[in-house]
């Protein structure tokens, strides 16, 4: 770690990496002889339209997005992308949501202003420290998707095995772990992710979505900045975009195509949390807090014996230079959140760290 940079830890917004933002830094001033900052260029212009142009493309070749899919950049986060998948999808007024942990928890609360939300399966018997089995879910005829979080940022549980939709869509929130590991694309109607976990800064979210479910018939209504259809007609041009997270999203797609794609991010995700992970399971203080099938590879939840001694960790941890170790606030505990940006060094790091406490 150069900089005196801190071992961040959060489940978002969290790190970048280093040589991104080093990119980022030789630019600032002067965007490639443009005279202006990214920040400071208007989105009309030629320039940003090659930012981009290129982003899209350097994603769509990263996950191998088939010609059927369209890519849109979306203000906004994932509070917002609850509302608009159902808003845009729910054409017949009925979804089945599988309920993981806190995030789809949320994404049901909201799907219930716009429709029936039919509960597929849950796991919050065990308190979302596992995914139920999804092979042989009820869904009725007339269900317009199937809804899941693929990985549980605060629960720190993630899908191995995708849900048996019977056909019908299926819908992933993909914010903690999107470009994690390879993915095909064409199992999904539409993935949705928020970038600021694995790919820039808060304030944006990816959609990737089938072209024959962007409709015009919704409800009159329906806010037009609540239309994928607006969004894909106009390139995710139709209003001034986030453009300083698209530009910086863009130099982290061309970060992970030099680094040999997402076949060498998963390895490197594997390598950093089996570190984590090898620790905890021999432990006899700290316990992981999920199944090992189940276990996420970017959020790691953890308890030590007690809340007391929970929060006396959190203190010894800031003191030693380490950042965001408490576990969210509706769970408690510990939590280590080990983003694509997280060096193994940072996760060898807290562990030696923990294994001294």
């Amino acid at each position: 770690m150069k900089y005196g940079r801190t071992f961040n830890f959060s489940a978002g917004p969290a790190m970048m990496p280093e040589p991104v933002l080093e990119e980022i830094r030789d630019e600032m001033m002067n965007y490639r002889g443009s005279g202006m900052c990214v920040m400071e260029m208007s989105h009309r212009s030629k320039v940003f339209q090659q930012i981009v142009d290129e982003a899209e493309a350097d994603l769509r070749e990263l996950m191998n997005i088939p010609d059927n899919y369209k890519v849109l950049f979306i203000q906004g986060g994932g509070t917002l992308q609850f509302a608009m998948v159902a808003m845009n999808l729910m054409k017949n007024g009925k979804a089945v949501y599988i309920e993981t942990g806190a995030w789809s928890k949320k994404a049901i609360a909201e799907a219930k202003k716009y429709g029936e939300v039919i509960i597929g399966a849950s796991s919050k018997d065990k308190n979302f420290s596992y995914i139920p089995d999804c092979s042989d879910l009820d869904i009725p005829e007339d269900t317009d998707y199937v809804y899941i979080c693929e990985n549980e940022t605060i629960n720190g549980v993630t899908w191995n095995t995708l849900p048996n939709t019977k056909g019908h869509v299926l819908v992933s929130d993909q914010s903690s772990m999107f470009l994690s590991k390879p993915c095909n694309v064409a199992d999904y109607g539409l993935i949705w992710a928020g970038v600021q976990k694995n790919v820039g800064p808060a304030g944006m979210a990816v959609v990737i979505i089938r072209e024959d479910l962007i409709r015009g018939d919704l409800d009159p209504k329906t806010p037009i900045y609540m239309m994928y259809k607006t969004h894909a007609d106009a390139g995710s041009m139709y209003n001034t975009p986030n453009c300083w997270a698209i530009y910086c999203c863009g130099k982290v797609f061309k970060y992970l195509k030099k680094l040999g794609g997402l076949e060498a991010m998963n390895q490197i995700n594997v390598d950093k949390a089996s570190v984590l992970y090898d620790f905890l399971d021999n432990s006899k203080f700290f316990k992981a807090a999920v199944v090992k099938e189940d276990r996420s590879l970017m959020n790691v939840p953890f308890v030590s014996p007690s809340a007391e001694q929970d929060a006396e960790v959190v203190k010894a941890t800031k003191a030693a230079g380490f950042d965001n170790l408490k576990g969210h606030k509706s769970v408690g505990g510990l939590r280590a959140s080990i983003d694509n940006a997280m060096p193994k060094e940072g996760v060898e790091a807290r562990v030696d760290f923990l294994k001294k406490y």
